[in-house]
């Protein structure tokens, strides 16, 4: 049985305030610990979220053999030194889609690779066959005994030009890491550009990598040597997704709320778009202000999810929320997943207007008062849209299943109690 949490919800009064601070980013850190299998020393990362994401690449790390000291603070040393073990654990592989970044590291560094089809949230096809045909092109062979796959290469990897068929984050850095201990040059094309990709590139080029691209369509990868990081400190860049949905949620029941130690540059689009819908947002170079001032009304917008720097996916289940408050009809065009939008059915529940048209498209017309419920959290995303949802509603909600939400949010039911919103968490023990 999993944890709840139980929500008195706001009624629509604007009564959160203070402010409210994000940790370090789920999609940064969940690459940049296995990236450490690259380094012949010893590793330290710095701003690492408490979640339990964090906790399953640990897990995996350890099992390989690497030697992981959570120093406080959320800073963590890594050594994979005596790592010797390549075959991934079953049970954490197929709970945590990040294992497949795994992959490149192990490769690269011992030619071979055991794992098993990856897991993570249901929302939608995420093809692997992606990443089987970009090392098959790097010289590797690929088998499949049932579930579980072995990629082997002859040597070291081979440099290549590989034309991704989709825009991959999970393949451009599995790719990318790969590539950096190769033989040759790796041209990498129509990658994609999220921040967290240029910030481990930034990381490891200065730890002795080579790679020029990051952040644009095309990455070039010179292979080379085992990096050393000689004491450089590899800080984890705040969490864009966190910092959105605590800007959504201060857009629909804030009083005056700081969202502080975040990058408004990395959602640049999700301002304007709520500035176009009438929230007063003051922004700094590291800090967004919400005050939304007297009026209430919210103007209705027109979403369609897109890969950086468009309208982030994961942004869109909270921009719904949102949405359900805003006066007339608003369109969301999922792009990304397409069986990401089968949340809103419990949206609709809790008295939103909700039309799902298709697997990707849905009309939303409001503004619609919401009313507490019994939820059960999907996945990481929708699950916290429920939360945002149940602290907008009129009386209590019971949110179930929290535990995809800790995956994704250290301790939120904390950092959400002292900005105002009556929240507690019940645990299953």
């Amino acid at each position: 049985m999993r944890d709840s949490f139980h929500i008195k919800g706001l009624g629509g009064e604007r009564k959160l305030k203070g402010a409210i601070r994000v940790g370090g980013a789920k999609n940064a850190i969940l690459k940049s610990m296995p990236a450490t299998l690259l380094f012949e020393d010893e590793v330290t990362i710095s701003n690492v979220p408490a979640i339990e994401d964090v906790g399953r690449v640990v897990e995996l790390l350890r099992s390989l053999g690497a030697s992981v000291e959570e120093r406080g603070e959320g800073t963590y040393t890594i050594n994979t030194l005596r790592v010797a073990n390549t075959v991934l654990d079953d049970e954490i592989g197929r709970r945590l889609r990040a294992s497949l970044v795994f992959i490149g590291p192990l490769l690269a560094r011992f030619g071979r690779v055991s794992f098993p089809h990856p897991g993570g949230d249901v929302i939608g096809p995420r093809p692997i066959n992606l990443f089987l045909e970009a090392f098959e092109k790097m010289g590797c062979i690929v088998e499949r005994a049932g579930e579980r796959y072995h990629i082997s290469t002859n040597g070291r990897l081979k440099g290549a030009e590989i034309f991704s068929m989709m825009v991959s984050v999970t393949l451009t850095e599995t790719v990318m890491m790969a590539a950096t201990l190769a033989e040759g040059t790796t041209i990498l094309k129509n990658a994609a550009m999220e921040p967290e990709i240029v910030e481990l590139a930034n990381y490891l080029n200065a730890c002795g990598a080579r790679i020029a691209g990051a952040g644009t369509p095309t990455l070039r990868i010179e292979g080379g040597e085992m990096l050393r990081a000689k004491g450089a400190v590899c800080e984890t860049v705040p969490d864009r997704i966190e910092a959105g949905s605590f800007l959504i949620l201060g857009a629909l029941a804030a009083k005056d709320l700081t969202i502080t130690n975040c990058r408004p540059q990395h959602i640049e689009i999700l301002i304007q778009l709520l500035k176009e819908s009438g929230v007063h947002i003051e922004v700094t170079s590291d800090s967004i202000r919400v005050i939304p001032g007297n009026s209430i009304r919210r103007k209705p917008l027109n979403i369609k999810t897109h890969e950086y720097p468009g309208f982030a996916t994961d942004l869109q289940a909270p921009m719904v929320v949102y949405l359900t408050q805003a006066e007339g009809e608003s369109t969301v065009f999922e792009t990304i997943f397409g069986g990401r939008l089968s949340y809103t059915e419990d949206l609709v529940r809790m008295g939103a207007n909700i039309t799902l048209w298709n697997s990707q498209q849905a009309t939303i017309k409001g503004p619609t008062p919401l009313l507490g419920k019994k939820l059960e959290s999907p996945d990481i995303r929708a699950g916290l849209a429920f939360l945002m949802a149940a602290a907008i509603a009129k009386g209590e909600s019971v949110l179930d299943n929290v535990y995809h939400i800790d995956r994704g949010y250290a301790q939120i039911e904390k950092r959400l109690l002292e900005i105002g919103l009556s929240i507690k968490r019940i645990s299953a023990n």
